[in-house]
């Protein structure tokens, strides 16, 4: 499918699309609040630069990750895990930017998941080519809250599925502020990122950012 023919799939899709029952995408949620978000992420990258991590098995993942928040998302050779403290420094995880936990609590009231409250928002940098795996969201210790994905950059194919790894996942195309809040039946949905295309964004160049906020703890 051409750029031409997605573009005009995202003029006529509504500001909100159901994915799933509990799994709800909000067009362009984030778009009015560019400069805040983007001078936040660069305060607290500073304290926290990305990195590339590590899987249990050894895979060097193609994104570069760090965290702010409480906890922050970590994986090595010894497992996937939370951690109050940034492995590399071993200082605490750089404090939730306002900004960001109001706009996640905004969009989980907007999809219909109430007082969300994330301790925890890894910071995912994909570059041409990188990409994300099929997999759950369940290293956290209490699964009735929701999460919260928002993109920033150049847009990417995101796929979404069921909680059931053998159903084939449905491909969705977000764009820079789209926002996707999954919980409820779909809290343990299959998903990923499809390997991104090359291009150039007028905020974030040949990148694209997705802030991803749960309540970990």
């Amino acid at each position: 499918m051409t750029a031409d023919l997605f573009e005009d799939m995202d003029a006529v899709e509504p500001a909100q699309q159901a994915l799933a029952p509990g799994a709800v995408l909000l067009r362009g949620f984030a778009r009015g609040n560019d400069g805040v978000l983007l001078a936040a992420l660069d305060s607290l990258l500073a304290a926290a630069p990305l990195r590339h991590l590590v899987t249990p098995g050894g895979h060097t993942m193609s994104v570069a990750m760090s965290n702010c928040g409480a906890l922050g998302w970590v994986s090595d050779r010894r497992g996937y895990r939370y951690t109050a403290a940034d492995p590399l420094s071993g200082r605490p995880w750089p404090a939730m930017p306002a900004v960001m936990r109001e706009l996640a609590a905004r969009a989980a009231q907007a999809a219909g998941f109430g007082g969300f409250a994330p301790d925890a928002c890894l910071v995912n940098q994909y570059l041409p080519g990188s990409k994300l795996s099929l997999h759950q969201d369940r290293d956290e210790q209490d699964f009735s809250a929701p999460i919260v994905s928002l993109s920033l950059g150049l847009p990417a194919v995101f796929l979404f599925g069921t909680p059931e790894r053998s159903e084939r996942p449905q491909r969705y195309r977000l764009q820079h502020g789209d926002a996707v809040v999954w919980g409820g039946p779909a809290r343990l949905a299959f998903h990923g990122v499809a390997p991104l295309a090359d291009g150039e964004h007028a905020l974030l160049g040949r990148r694209r950012i997705n802030l991803t906020f749960r309540q970990a703890g």
